[in-house]
């Protein structure tokens, strides 16, 4: 029998967004989005980075994550600094800090949940084969 390659796309799909829609409604009780925890994520991992390598981390276009970084700059949550020519810098503030720090007790929840019906081994199989299906592709 032949796997359904579009069924089982539809499937990942599906699971991607039970797990954004659950983080996002759970993310509210910290004050963020989980896009905007994905970012503060990514400057944490990155600090000083340029826009568009935290675009590209957080899989947003330069101007989309750039609209992102105002608003979070203008909530206290990131500090954004002039760098080499037209580059701009971002870093965490301790608002952003707090509020990272809040979102992953609140994520680590949400993900025991969506993983609950899998055991160890199983959870350890499933992201082996989401690591050969995504290659040598690595996000910062």
């Amino acid at each position: 029998m032949t796997t359904d390659l579009e069924l089982l796309g539809r499937t990942i799909k599906q699971a991607q967004y039970r797990n954004h829609r659950a983080m996002d409604i759970a993310l509210r009780d910290v004050g963020v989005t989980l896009v905007q925890w994905d970012a503060l994520r990514a400057i944490e991992r990155m600090p000083g980075a340029s826009g568009h390598a935290l675009a590209a981390a957080t899989f947003q276009s330069d101007q989309a994550f750039g609209t992102l970084a105002q608003r979070m700059h203008a909530r206290g949550l990131i500090v954004r600094s002039a760098g080499h020519g037209r580059r701009i810098d971002h870093s965490l503030t301790d608002a952003g800090h707090d509020a990272l720090a809040a979102g992953r007790r609140i994520v680590a929840t949400v993900l025991d949940t969506l993983f609950a019906p899998l055991d160890e081994p199983e959870r350890a199989l499933l992201a082996r084969i989401l690591t050969a299906v995504v290659g040598d592709e690595t996000a910062p």
